[in-house]
């Protein structure tokens, strides 16, 4: 486990770091945390907001306090790590590749030098966990890209990217919420709203989660968009022990 640092944010938050990378073993630290202190119901603490390294913790400055906070997770013995037996939830997003939602699959085609087949396969056959939550409300961004399908960023972004976009930028992928500009690189398109106002849960997923792409025809699509219209679709989502990675 790498040494937490802790820093005061304002009067009623702190910053607890893990490291100045972007990692898969940072952020399983961050979210390790981020889990022992809701199942310690560590007192005063409102809400946790975990990022790619670090985590925001807001608390109550009535009922506890910074130096209070920091001694409470220096002194639980391994906070900031893992507990056994974990279990990862995975959501089943259906994608289509290409059609009319792959603007830049032939450039891909061309920078990786594989084939739209190859690149599709190669993306839908990961697991990805959501480092966390940003840019826009409900824009996941993603770990675990293979290096194979890496992509550079438009170098003028999209003045606008239709709402479930899947799109690749630099490192990583991710899926965009709604309709607004971007850089990334676009390959394929899902039906499902990954921010919605008027649900009950406004965003689909939460950091520390992950998403499992799974490709589908256009035909597909615009079945799923009808069902979520009228309210008949629902997510699929596995739950498989973390020690199966």
């Amino acid at each position: 486990m790498g040494e937490m640092k802790f820093m005061p944010s304002g009067d009623r938050a702190m910053v607890v770091e893990f490291g100045n990378e972007i990692s898969t073993g940072v952020n399983n630290q961050v979210h390790a945390l981020a889990e022992r202190i809701k199942r310690e119901q560590v007192p005063g603490v409102l809400e946790l907001v975990p990022t790619f390294r670090s985590l925001m913790v807001y608390y109550d400055p009535w009922q506890t306090s910074y130096p209070k906070l920091r001694d409470t997770f220096l002194g639980s013995g391994g906070l900031g790590e893992s507990a056994g037996g974990r279990k990862r939830r995975i959501l089943k997003i259906p994608c289509c590749y290409g059609a009319r939602f792959g603007l830049d699959l032939a450039d891909m085609e061309k920078h990786t030098g594989l084939d739209r087949d190859e690149i599709i396969t190669i993306h839908s056959s990961v697991d990805y966990k959501i480092y966390m939550m940003g840019f826009l409300p409900g824009f996941v961004y993603l770990g675990g890209l293979n290096k194979r399908i890496e992509m550079p960023r438009l170098k003028t972004p999209r003045v606008k990217i239709q709402p479930g976009a899947v799109g690749i930028g630099g490192s990583q992928t991710g899926v965009y919420p709604m309709a607004s500009p971007g850089g990334w690189r676009l390959m394929g398109g899902t039906p499902v709203d990954f921010y919605d106002p008027d649900r009950e849960e406004p965003i689909l997923c939460k950091a520390g989660e992950y998403i499992r792409f799974v490709p589908i025809t256009i035909d597909d699509y615009y079945d799923i968009r009808r069902m979520i219209v009228k309210g008949t679709y629902k997510v699929e989502t596995v739950e498989e022990d973390e020690t199966c990675l």
